[in-house]
């Protein structure tokens, strides 16, 4: 049995989406607006970081459905 990477870093890439989309919907909008041009940047990549660890557990479920 090996061990397919994609696992553990889809675990780790959806958690630490999580926490910055939860810290992004959780902050003060006024930081934001000081500081990158009134971009939420924790929620917009909290939500790519998420979506691509998302990915990588899809993938990895499809590979082992394939065998």
């Amino acid at each position: 049995m090996h061990l397919d990477v994609r696992i553990p870093l889809g675990l780790l890439f959806l958690i630490l989406g999580l926490v910055l989309v939860v810290f992004g919907f959780t902050s003060d909008p006024a930081i934001y607006a000081r500081h990158s041009l009134g971009q939420n940047v924790n929620l917009l990549w909290g939500a790519v970081f998420a979506l691509f660890g998302a990915v990588l557990l899809l993938f990895t479920r499809r590979k082992r459905s394939g065998d």
